[in-house]
């Protein structure tokens, strides 16, 4: 059986990207190891172990033109919660940039937000 464990995000900084994920999101820190000059730096939602994000410094010119722009314009990943308008106010009090307000949708309640190097993810709340 295979299952998703990890997905990589490119990034400017990793301490800026961490706090921006732990401090403005709400996710917590998986892993922060120092393996020589490299830093494993892993964050998660704090109500699962199953995927995390490898929050990875961007270093060839080919990655620095990715930070922001791993979508293409669409949402990276999606956040699922159990009330998207609780999870919107929140984050929108700490600073998080949404585009629009939740909206009542056929599978669910959702909006789109940006992280911040303008990567969109989806909050999203499933129907009942």
């Amino acid at each position: 059986m295979m299952r998703l464990t990890i997905v990589k995000l490119f990034v400017k900084d990793q301490e800026e990207a961490r706090q921006f994920y732990v401090d403005k999101l709400g996710f917590v820190v998986s892993e922060d190891n120092q393996l020589g000059d490299y830093r494993w730096l892993l964050v998660r939602p704090p109500d699962t172990q199953e995927v995390a994000i490898n929050l990875e410094p961007a270093k060839t010119e080919q990655q620095r033109a990715l930070v922001g722009q791993q979508g293409g314009g669409l949402a990276i990943f999606g956040l699922a919660t159990d009330d998207c308008r609780r999870d919107y106010r929140a984050m929108k009090a700490r600073g998080v940039v949404f585009e629009g307000e939740p909206k009542r949708m056929p599978y669910g309640t959702g909006v789109l937000l940006q992280d911040l190097y303008g990567n969109k993810l989806y909050l999203n709340e499933d129907v009942p």
